[in-house]
């Protein structure tokens, strides 16, 4: 867009030769023309000076007040909402009543994407993993199901060096995602609580908007104030039409499942040894199940109480990600075109978790993990195998 068309909603257009000194102007002071957003005037006038020899010149001058590009938002193309999904109508399965429910832990999915040769867009997420989980989910029937965050990998908003594979993928997750929240309402049935913590990766989409484009954070639909911001997880990916609940804050959101027990995404890490001693060491009477590691761990305590010895657990399910290396992380590598090489892989395992648990009473509960290997998992005497690898699937 050039100069004229900036002035084209503007006061009468100049001539073509103050046009060009104009453009001399913005040049001699380092402004593009693709940084101006609106021309507000041009001023062209004259001055009267005397050179050394007493002679009078008159001088031709210029004065352009104009509002940047980015004032009124960002003009990239930014993502949209996932695809709309239709869900099924279902009634609720009647549940024996018998004074316990049962929650299910998701942990770090990372959904997300790079490109093959082709343009060929290949998962980072584990798609044969969450074809187990929902397997799992579709039998158990829970009650409340936790997704502790980095449900996203957002690796576009990320502060580390990006290679060009990754670009132009953040749309992709976020119809994935979306579909995954289908998903997940469909296995669960209409009563199901689904509860969605932010985790550090979650965090870089408004990360990103107030470092380079704060015009834009925060935003919502004109006439629903009430409403999530339009460049935020819950509205890209429809969580009000899935009814599932965020919890914005990382690291501060947590889901309590009783009175004993809270689930977190976490930020302590022990590349070392056992991360769970780190929850122990700072928990005083309550349990915690935590994300962020990627490993499966338990670690259990028992302390003296005012009311005789307590003891706590502190729990990670591990991941729900690709564990073989193309996931962007400390020991992750590229080829020359910048795609993840595999191979080099960090300590990680795969896994839900699955708590049955009492609401009143004496708030008790009992955790268990369920490992995921290569597509397989095994729990209450029956296999689990998944029929997919790594393409996307369609709702059924």
């Amino acid at each position: 867009m050039g100069l004229e068309d900036r002035l084209a909603d503007g006061p009468p257009a100049p001539s073509r030769e103050t046009l060009g000194k104009l453009a001399a102007l913005l040049d001699r002071q380092g402004i593009s023309v693709d940084e101006i957003g609106k021309i507000q005037r041009v001023s062209v006038y004259q001055s009267l000076t005397k050179n050394e020899d007493g002679e009078a010149e008159i001088h031709d001058l210029l004065g352009v007040q104009f509002s940047p590009a980015w004032e009124s938002g960002p003009q990239w193309p930014v993502v949209q909402q996932g695809p709309a999904i239709r869900l099924p109508v279902r009634k609720a399965k009647a549940k024996k009543e018998d004074g316990w429910k049962t929650a299910m832990i998701l942990p770090d999915i990372q959904a997300g994407y790079f490109r093959l040769h082709g343009d060929e867009l290949e998962p980072t997420h584990d798609e044969a993993a969450i074809e187990v989980v929902l397997e799992l989910v579709r039998d158990v029937q829970p009650n409340v199901i936790v997704l502790v965050g980095d449900n996203a990998d957002f690796p576009e908003f990320g502060k580390y060096r990006l290679s060009p594979a990754f670009q132009r993928t953040t749309q992709a997750t976020i119809d994935r995602l979306t579909l995954l929240c289908g998903q997940i309402r469909i296995v669960a049935g209409p009563d199901c609580r689904v509860v969605w913590l932010a985790g550090n990766h979650e965090e870089r989409l408004p990360s990103y908007l107030m470092d380079n484009a704060l015009a834009a954070f925060g935003i919502k639909r004109g006439g629903a104030p009430e409403e999530w911001p339009v460049l935020s997880v819950p509205y890209l990916c429809r969580f009000e039409e899935f009814q599932i609940e965020y919890k914005p804050g990382y690291p501060a959101s947590s889901f309590w499942i009783n009175e004993r027990l809270r689930v977190i995404h976490g930020h302590k890490h022990n590349s070392s040894g056992l991360t769970a001693t780190k929850y122990l060491n700072t928990e005083a009477k309550s349990s915690v199940i935590y994300g962020h590691i990627h490993r499966r761990e338990y670690a259990a305590r028992t302390r003296m109480d005012h009311d005789g010895p307590r003891t706590i657990m502190a729990a990670s399910p591990g991941c729900l990600c690709r564990i073989d290396g193309v996931v962007p992380s400390t020991k992750g590598g590229v080829d020359l075109d910048g795609r993840p090489i595999g191979g080099q892989v960090e300590d990680w395992q795969q896994a839900c978790g699955i708590v049955r648990y009492q609401e009143d009473g004496e708030q008790l509960f009992v955790y268990e993990q369920v490992a995921i290997h290569e597509g397989w998992a095994y729990y209450n005497g029956k296999h689990y195998r998944a029929t997919v690898t790594n393409a996307g699937q369609d709702l059924e």
